[in-house]
């Protein structure tokens, strides 16, 4: 088997062109949603998601809080589908976040807010399912059929409608310019040659993938990624967590895969990396900015920076694809990882 004949790398490399559409076919509706929400401002925002699309949402809560001021916080379904409780969520905003739009739990939180008196938004591939049916506003990610088990195209879709939604909300011009070259940025990524950070990883069993802000956001979704197509344990870790404790995992050779792209914490994604390479871990650094792929020892660059917000997307983008060759590298089916089915319910 070759990597580039996977289902999972082909659609990696369809995700541009899918980003492009849902941006240019949801615009208006972003606009007016935009425009709802500044003049109703919801007290707060509640996202519900499992597994990738979760892993989106946490990039959302970023957005949110950063550039709006809002709290954001990730449901617990099973507080309302196994312990009966209802929250108080009249007035806020509840983004229901979903690949294939069938679990279960997923809908029943949304019935549920949307009963109580929130607005109820849904950012799914499926714009027929029971979620987007159960939703007040539902806006398709515009990927079309995703045969991979593994998340790719509508992963990144949904991190680039979230900052749309964002960018609208707050109107923020240079963000919404720069949005609307990412598609063009994300093809130069695809392309990324980060062949060289097969070797360290082929063999290893475990490691860490780390970040802050944003770039912590998308290291959940690349360690999830690994666990599942490469059978690799690999924990997300925030570079700010990363010292007080877990760091005594590091030993000669361990594995760390570190995004540090061009964004407010860099310096002390910098002062980290020194501070690691004292430590004798293996530093696969990937990022655009060359005084940290000059502390790796395996860099991982990527094709220039785009804005900060954005730039993490580019680290997803770019490593799609390296973790489909990773995983045929050591023996697996990236396009069916063991134990796995492509739609998953839970209550």
């Amino acid at each position: 088997m070759k990597a580039a004949e996977t289902k999972m790398f082909k659609e990696a490399h369809q995700a541009p062109a899918v980003v492009e559409r849902a941006l240019r076919e949801n615009r208006s509706e972003m606009e007016l949603l935009g425009t709802f929400l500044r003049r109703h401002t919801p007290p707060f925002v509640l996202t519900v998601a499992r597994g990738s699309s979760d892993h989106a949402a946490l990039y959302g809560k970023y957005l949110i809080e950063s550039l709006l001021g809002l709290v954001c916080s990730s449901a617990i379904p099973s507080v309302h589908t196994v312990y009966g409780q209802r929250l108080a969520l009249g007035r806020a905003l509840v983004i229901a976040i979903s690949q294939s739009g069938q679990s279960p739990d997923l809908i029943e939180v949304t019935r549920q807010a949307r009963r109580d008196g929130a607005l109820t938004l849904a950012l799914v591939n499926q714009e027929h399912s029971p979620l987007a049916q159960t939703a007040e506003v539902v806006l398709p990610l515009w990927a079309g059929p995703e045969e991979a088990v593994a998340a790719t195209k509508s992963y990144l879709a949904t991190l680039a409608s979230l900052v749309q939604l964002v960018a609208a909300w707050a109107e923020d011009k240079p963000l919404k310019e720069a949005l609307a070259r990412l598609p063009e940025v994300m093809y130069k990524a695809a392309e990324a040659h980060w062949q060289a950070g097969l070797e360290p990883l082929v063999e290893a069993e475990n490691g860490l993938v780390v970040g802050r802000g944003y770039a912590f956001a998308v290291a959940n979704e690349l360690a999830l990624k690994l666990k599942e197509t490469s059978a690799f344990h690999a924990e997300a870790m925030s570079a700010a967590e990363l010292l007080h404790g877990p760091v005594a995992l590091v030993e000669p050779d361990f594995p760390l895969l570190v995004l540090a792209p061009k964004d407010k914490p860099l310096p002390g994604m910098l002062s980290l990396l020194e501070n690691l390479r004292s430590k004798g871990g293996h530093l696969l650094v990937a990022s655009s900015e060359s005084e940290a792929l000059e502390l790796a020892h395996t860099p991982l660059p990527l094709p220039g920076r785009l804005h900060p917000v954005l730039d993490s997307i580019l680290l997803a983008q770019a490593f799609y694809p390296f973790a489909a060759e990773l995983a045929v590298a050591r023996g697996f089916d990236p396009d069916a990882p063991r134990n796995l089915s492509k739609v998953t319910r839970t209550r």
